[in-house]
């Protein structure tokens, strides 16, 4: 991928909103971009199982709020399906597991720390709603840009 945030930044300071430098590359793939996706989640990965197994993520990336609990919702068979239907990052506001097995998987994933518990019983999502988190804000349709120098949110493709 031929961008670098830094440079967007300076080109399009506004803009563009810069996510908090909380969130860390887990993932198997350095740098990512993409139109957003959002879901909220109650704990449970149901409602991300069935867009990352289910549907196409070409140029999309996954934005994913989580209720303030240590749960893990992404893990290696959640990295498997979101690169079998070529997403090309997922952005975790909440934790993720399996962190050998997905680090050689070619999709970003970038989350606030590790869990190694997830949460069993299913509990209802929500897809395609307005998150706020980090100091931005995500809507469906918004553009995402991550590198190893961070996340930036922007309402439409720059580069």
């Amino acid at each position: 991928m031929d961008f670098f945030t830094a440079d967007i930044c300076d080109e399009h300071f506004d803009k563009v909103i810069t996510l908090n430098p909380d969130f860390k590359n887990y993932g198997g793939a350095s740098k990512c971009k993409g139109e957003v996706v959002t879901v909220k989640l109650d704990k449970n990965n149901s409602e991300l199982i069935k867009i990352l197994r289910d549907e196409d993520g070409t140029g999309k990336v996954v934005v994913v709020d989580v209720r303030e609990e240590y749960f893990a919702v992404v893990g290696e068979n959640l990295m498997k399906f979101a690169h079998q239907n070529n997403y090309a990052g997922i952005i975790v506001n909440g934790y993720i597991r399996d962190t050998f097995q997905i680090k050689d998987i070619p999709v970003a994933l970038y989350a606030l720390g590790t869990c190694p518990h997830k949460y069993i019983p299913t509990t209802e999502g929500e897809r395609g709603v307005h998150l706020t988190f980090g100091g931005a804000s995500f809507d469906n349709g918004d553009y995402i840009y991550a590198d190893t120098d961070g996340i930036i949110v922007t309402e439409s493709p720059l580069v």
